[in-house]
Protein backbone atom coordinates (compact mmCIF):
# COMPACT_ATOMS: atom_id res chain seq x y z
CA UNK A 1 0.00 0.00 0.00
CA UNK A 2 1.11 3.26 -0.89
CA UNK A 3 1.81 5.89 1.86
CA UNK A 4 0.41 9.18 1.37
CA UNK A 5 3.34 12.13 2.09
CA UNK A 6 2.05 15.82 2.88
CA UNK A 7 3.27 18.18 0.64
CA UNK A 8 6.26 20.18 2.01
CA UNK A 9 5.04 23.68 2.61
CA UNK A 10 7.77 26.87 3.02
CA UNK A 11 6.63 29.07 5.71
CA UNK A 12 6.38 32.71 4.87
CA UNK A 13 8.89 34.74 6.52
CA UNK A 14 6.90 37.95 8.66
CA UNK A 15 8.05 41.16 7.08
CA UNK A 16 10.27 43.19 9.43
CA UNK A 17 7.75 46.25 9.13
CA UNK A 18 5.13 43.83 10.59
CA UNK A 19 7.60 42.89 13.49
CA UNK A 20 6.45 44.64 17.01
CA UNK A 21 10.15 44.48 18.47
CA UNK A 22 11.68 46.55 15.52
CA UNK A 23 9.58 49.59 16.25
CA UNK A 24 10.04 48.90 19.59
CA UNK A 25 13.82 48.81 19.21
CA UNK A 26 13.62 52.23 16.92
CA UNK A 27 11.13 54.66 19.26
CA UNK A 28 14.00 53.28 21.97
CA UNK A 29 16.67 54.45 19.90
CA UNK A 30 14.31 57.73 18.83
CA UNK A 31 13.95 58.03 22.29
CA UNK A 32 17.62 57.86 23.55
CA UNK A 33 18.32 60.12 20.65
CA UNK A 34 15.90 62.87 22.11
CA UNK A 35 17.31 62.11 25.83
CA UNK A 36 21.04 62.48 24.48
CA UNK A 37 20.30 65.50 22.40
CA UNK A 38 18.27 67.29 25.36
CA UNK A 39 21.14 66.51 27.58
CA UNK A 40 24.29 67.47 25.33
CA UNK A 41 22.91 69.93 23.34
CA UNK A 42 19.73 71.56 23.96
CA UNK A 43 19.82 75.59 25.28
CA UNK A 44 18.16 74.40 28.74
CA UNK A 45 21.38 72.50 29.63
CA UNK A 46 24.09 74.59 28.26
CA UNK A 47 26.21 76.59 30.31
CA UNK A 48 24.61 80.46 30.57
CA UNK A 49 26.11 81.69 34.14
CA UNK A 50 29.64 81.40 35.85
CA UNK A 51 28.83 82.98 39.82
CA UNK A 52 32.42 83.89 41.38
CA UNK A 53 32.25 83.95 45.61
CA UNK A 54 34.90 84.78 48.23
CA UNK A 55 37.10 86.72 45.96
CA UNK A 56 38.52 89.77 47.52
CA UNK A 57 40.99 91.30 45.11
CA UNK A 58 40.91 89.02 41.96
CA UNK A 59 38.25 90.66 40.11
CA UNK A 60 35.54 87.92 39.68
CA UNK A 61 35.53 89.15 35.79
CA UNK A 62 38.72 87.87 35.14
CA UNK A 63 38.18 84.24 36.81
CA UNK A 64 34.36 84.13 35.12
CA UNK A 65 36.80 84.86 31.76
CA UNK A 66 38.67 81.80 32.26
CA UNK A 67 35.92 79.56 32.86
CA UNK A 68 34.43 80.30 29.98
CA UNK A 69 37.45 79.64 28.03
CA UNK A 70 37.19 76.14 28.98
CA UNK A 71 33.64 75.08 28.71
CA UNK A 72 33.02 74.20 25.40
CA UNK A 73 33.35 70.25 24.40
CA UNK A 74 33.85 68.86 21.34
CA UNK A 75 31.12 65.86 20.31
CA UNK A 76 32.44 63.96 16.90
CA UNK A 77 31.84 67.29 15.00
CA UNK A 78 29.97 68.94 17.16
CA UNK A 79 30.37 71.67 19.94
CA UNK A 80 28.89 71.74 23.43
CA UNK A 81 28.90 73.84 26.28
CA UNK A 82 26.52 71.34 28.33
CA UNK A 83 26.73 71.62 32.09
CA UNK A 84 27.09 67.46 32.37
CA UNK A 85 30.47 67.72 30.15
CA UNK A 86 31.85 70.11 31.48
CA UNK A 87 35.41 69.06 33.01
CA UNK A 88 35.68 70.54 36.13
CA UNK A 89 38.95 69.25 37.42
CA UNK A 90 40.48 71.00 34.27
CA UNK A 91 38.80 73.97 35.16
CA UNK A 92 39.82 73.66 38.87
CA UNK A 93 43.68 73.01 37.08
CA UNK A 94 43.95 76.56 34.99
CA UNK A 95 41.74 79.03 37.29
CA UNK A 96 44.87 77.63 40.00
CA UNK A 97 47.91 78.06 37.42
CA UNK A 98 46.45 81.31 36.13
CA UNK A 99 45.78 82.71 39.59
CA UNK A 100 48.62 82.13 42.21
CA UNK A 101 46.69 84.13 44.68
CA UNK A 102 44.20 81.51 44.61
CA UNK A 103 44.69 78.81 47.54
CA UNK A 104 41.81 76.92 46.76
CA UNK A 105 38.25 76.76 44.41
CA UNK A 106 35.21 74.80 44.82
CA UNK A 107 33.05 74.06 41.77
CA UNK A 108 29.74 72.68 41.60
CA UNK A 109 27.26 72.60 39.15
CA UNK A 110 24.01 74.35 39.61
CA UNK A 111 21.65 72.60 37.31
CA UNK A 112 20.11 73.27 34.88
CA UNK A 113 22.58 76.12 33.45
CA UNK A 114 25.00 77.59 36.38
CA UNK A 115 28.75 76.34 37.60
CA UNK A 116 29.37 78.20 40.79
CA UNK A 117 33.34 78.83 41.81
CA UNK A 118 33.52 79.31 45.41
CA UNK A 119 37.50 80.75 45.81
CA UNK A 120 39.74 80.75 48.83
CA UNK A 121 42.62 84.01 48.07
CA UNK A 122 45.51 83.36 49.70
CA UNK A 123 46.94 85.75 53.15
CA UNK A 124 49.89 87.03 53.54
CA UNK A 125 52.13 86.25 56.57
CA UNK A 126 55.47 88.15 55.11
CA UNK A 127 57.36 89.07 52.40
CA UNK A 128 59.91 86.72 51.11
CA UNK A 129 62.89 88.68 49.33
CA UNK A 130 65.11 86.58 46.66
CA UNK A 131 67.72 88.20 43.79
CA UNK A 132 66.23 91.23 44.22
CA UNK A 133 62.81 90.99 43.81
CA UNK A 134 60.25 90.07 46.72
CA UNK A 135 57.05 88.24 46.65
CA UNK A 136 53.67 88.08 49.28
CA UNK A 137 54.18 84.65 51.14
CA UNK A 138 51.75 82.45 52.74
CA UNK A 139 51.03 80.34 55.83
CA UNK A 140 51.41 77.52 53.46
CA UNK A 141 55.79 78.34 52.50
CA UNK A 142 54.02 79.88 48.83
CA UNK A 143 54.80 82.73 46.84
CA UNK A 144 51.83 84.34 45.18
CA UNK A 145 52.44 87.78 44.51
CA UNK A 146 55.45 90.47 43.34
CA UNK A 147 55.69 93.34 45.85
CA UNK A 148 58.08 96.13 46.33
CA UNK A 149 61.00 95.52 49.15
CA UNK A 150 60.31 98.46 50.88
CA UNK A 151 56.69 97.02 51.98
CA UNK A 152 56.00 97.13 55.22
CA UNK A 153 55.30 93.10 56.36
CA UNK A 154 57.36 90.44 58.10
CA UNK A 155 60.63 89.92 55.34
CA UNK A 156 61.71 86.65 55.05
CA UNK A 157 64.58 84.85 53.17
CA UNK A 158 65.91 81.40 52.73
CA UNK A 159 69.94 82.19 52.62
CA UNK A 160 70.69 78.61 50.97
CA UNK A 161 68.34 78.93 47.86
CA UNK A 162 70.06 79.06 44.68
CA UNK A 163 67.59 79.09 42.20
CA UNK A 164 64.78 81.10 39.88
CA UNK A 165 61.56 80.80 41.51
CA UNK A 166 58.20 81.52 40.50
CA UNK A 167 55.10 82.58 41.68
CA UNK A 168 53.04 79.84 43.26
CA UNK A 169 55.86 77.97 44.13
CA UNK A 170 56.20 76.67 47.45
CA UNK A 171 59.55 78.03 48.62
CA UNK A 172 59.32 76.68 52.89
CA UNK A 173 57.90 73.50 53.32
CA UNK A 174 55.07 73.65 55.74
CA UNK A 175 57.12 71.11 58.27
CA UNK A 176 59.52 74.47 58.71
CA UNK A 177 57.15 77.32 58.34
CA UNK A 178 55.10 76.05 60.57
CA UNK A 179 57.28 76.84 63.76
CA UNK A 180 58.78 79.68 62.30
CA UNK A 181 55.47 81.40 62.28
CA UNK A 182 54.33 80.05 65.69
CA UNK A 183 57.19 81.41 67.00
CA UNK A 184 56.57 85.08 65.45
CA UNK A 185 53.55 85.30 66.77
CA UNK A 186 54.34 84.25 70.31
CA UNK A 187 57.19 86.91 69.99
CA UNK A 188 54.72 89.62 68.65
CA UNK A 189 51.97 88.91 71.25
CA UNK A 190 53.01 87.35 74.46
CA UNK A 191 56.49 88.94 74.60
CA UNK A 192 55.80 92.00 72.70
CA UNK A 193 59.17 91.57 70.74
CA UNK A 194 58.02 92.75 67.29
CA UNK A 195 60.57 90.74 64.55
CA UNK A 196 61.26 92.81 61.32
CA UNK A 197 63.26 89.93 59.27
CA UNK A 198 63.62 86.11 59.82
CA UNK A 199 66.58 84.49 57.71
CA UNK A 200 66.63 80.71 57.38
CA UNK A 201 69.99 79.84 57.47
CA UNK A 202 69.61 75.55 57.61
CA UNK A 203 67.01 73.39 58.97
CA UNK A 204 68.67 73.88 62.36
CA UNK A 205 68.62 77.26 62.23
CA UNK A 206 66.83 80.51 61.95
CA UNK A 207 67.40 84.00 62.86
CA UNK A 208 65.12 86.41 64.30
CA UNK A 209 66.11 89.95 63.79
CA UNK A 210 64.06 92.24 66.50
CA UNK A 211 63.54 95.97 65.71
CA UNK A 212 66.45 96.78 68.08
CA UNK A 213 68.55 95.33 65.98
CA UNK A 214 69.24 92.22 67.94
CA UNK A 215 68.61 88.52 66.90
CA UNK A 216 67.32 85.19 68.62
CA UNK A 217 68.48 81.81 67.22
CA UNK A 218 65.81 79.30 66.89
CA UNK A 219 65.75 75.73 65.62
CA UNK A 220 62.49 74.91 64.60
CA UNK A 221 63.29 71.48 64.11
CA UNK A 222 63.17 70.97 68.00
CA UNK A 223 60.33 72.38 70.59
CA UNK A 224 59.27 76.03 69.75
CA UNK A 225 57.49 76.01 73.44
CA UNK A 226 60.80 74.83 75.14
CA UNK A 227 62.96 77.31 73.03
CA UNK A 228 60.59 80.17 74.43
CA UNK A 229 60.63 79.78 78.05
CA UNK A 230 64.27 79.65 77.69
CA UNK A 231 63.73 83.01 76.35
CA UNK A 232 61.39 84.36 78.73
CA UNK A 233 63.73 82.79 81.74
CA UNK A 234 66.72 84.78 80.26
CA UNK A 235 64.97 88.25 79.18
CA UNK A 236 63.53 88.35 83.23
CA UNK A 237 65.89 87.17 85.18
CA UNK A 238 68.91 88.02 83.02
CA UNK A 239 68.91 91.12 80.79
CA UNK A 240 67.10 94.20 82.00
CA UNK A 241 64.57 95.41 79.85
CA UNK A 242 66.75 98.72 79.37
CA UNK A 243 69.99 96.59 78.20
CA UNK A 244 67.80 94.90 75.26
CA UNK A 245 69.16 97.35 72.44
CA UNK A 246 72.57 96.43 73.65
CA UNK A 247 71.77 92.76 72.49
CA UNK A 248 73.96 91.06 70.08
CA UNK A 249 72.12 87.66 70.25
CA UNK A 250 70.39 85.22 72.34
CA UNK A 251 70.93 81.70 71.74
CA UNK A 252 67.80 79.01 71.87
CA UNK A 253 69.08 76.25 69.59
CA UNK A 254 71.13 73.94 72.18
CA UNK A 255 70.80 72.60 76.28
CA UNK A 256 68.47 74.18 78.87
CA UNK A 257 70.73 77.42 78.66
CA UNK A 258 70.38 80.46 76.56
CA UNK A 259 73.34 81.96 76.01
CA UNK A 260 73.40 85.72 74.93
CA UNK A 261 76.16 88.22 73.90
CA UNK A 262 76.14 92.06 74.70
CA UNK A 263 77.38 94.20 71.41
CA UNK A 264 80.07 95.82 73.95
CA UNK A 265 81.51 93.23 75.41
CA UNK A 266 83.02 90.07 73.56
CA UNK A 267 82.09 87.86 76.61
CA UNK A 268 79.20 85.31 75.72
CA UNK A 269 77.46 85.18 79.23
CA UNK A 270 75.86 81.66 79.91
CA UNK A 271 72.59 82.31 81.84
CA UNK A 272 71.61 79.70 84.79
CA UNK A 273 69.74 77.05 83.20
CA UNK A 274 65.84 77.08 82.79
CA UNK A 275 64.06 74.50 84.69
CA UNK A 276 62.18 71.73 82.55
Amino acid sequence: MRKYRKPYRIKKRKSIWRNRFFWLGILGLVILGGIFYLLVFSAFFRIGKVIVSGNEKIPKERIQDIVKENLERKIIFFKSKSIFLIDLKKIKENVLNIFPKIAEIEITRDFPDTLNLKVTERKEVGIFCHQNACFLLDKEGIIFENVPEEMQLLKIQKLNLDREIKLGERIIEKELSAPILEAETELREDFKIPVKEISIISDERVNFKTFEDWEIYFNPQRGINWQLTKLKAVLENEIPAEKRKDLEYIELRFGNSAPFKYRTSPTLHPPAEAGP
